[in-house]
């Protein structure tokens, strides 16, 4: 899977592309990775992409020309299969999409920064959707656009060890995770649950169930709502 990431700030993603499983697969050739610097688009000498904004106000507005230029170079002579924009106001970026997106071969991933980038880059049609990490504002979309790449990366084979782990993720199914735990057996007089100890397999999967579903009806109940509960959770719920 190759990422194509416009970006004002191509040395962001130096070291963490190195490092951990991504940098594996990297190095593996798994994941494909390509920045492409917007200010190179610029058609004035000192390599201006931003401009004040029409109608006044705070801040700086990062201008059409360069970040177009930009998209339409790095598209050229290549099938780009989903151009996203990372933006607060974007579609919330979840578990499920990453899924969707990682079954793709190349998704670019434009990256915002100042106040905004300028509207008709939206309303021309040069990107295909506009793509939010949650409810909250960054300096920019390069931190945005490495989370995707990690949840994404995820779904591709050999990039996880285990890949049943990917299976049982948080939200994968909907659900928070259920709690784990490690060696050793007892630490600063806090136990592991018996249950786990014991051997019992049907018991261990009921309890990771129940402790799933408890977690999220609690910390999430947002996610909760929409969970269809089998008549099996129903029970474990009445625990």
């Amino acid at each position: 899977m190759r990422f194509i990431v416009l970006t004002l700030f191509p040395e962001f993603f130096d070291s963490p592309l190195t490092v951990g499983l991504l940098g594996k697969a990297v190095e593996k050739g798994t994941v494909e990775f390509e920045t492409v610097q917007i200010r190179s688009f610029s058609i004035d000498r000192h390599q201006s992409v931003d401009d004040v904004p029409f109608g006044g106000g705070p801040g700086m507005v990062m201008m059409p020309g360069p970040v177009v230029d930009a998209i339409e170079h790095a598209a050229s002579g290549r099938k780009v299969d989903r151009k996203l924009l990372l933006s607060p106001r974007g579609r919330l970026f979840n578990q499920r999409m990453a899924s969707e997106l990682s079954k793709l071969d190349t998704v670019m991933l434009v990256c915002g920064r100042y106040e905004g980038l300028d509207e008709r880059i939206v309303e021309g049609g040069f990107v295909d959707d506009e793509v939010s990490i949650g409810d909250f504002v960054l300096s920019g979309g390069e931190a945005a656009a490495l989370v995707m790449v990690e949840a994404c990366s995820r779904y591709l084979g050999g990039v996880i060890g285990n890949e049943e782990s990917v299976e049982r993720d948080s939200f994968t199914d909907g659900l928070l995770d259920h709690p784990h735990y490690t060696r050793p057996r007892v630490f600063r007089g806090l136990a592991v649950p018996e249950v786990l100890v014991k051997g019992d397999h049907q018991a261990v999967r009921e309890w990771r169930r129940r402790k799933a579903l408890e977690s999220t009806r609690k910390r999430r109940p947002d996610l909760f709502m929409r969970v269809a509960l089998s008549e099996e959770d129903r029970r474990l719920l009445d625990k």
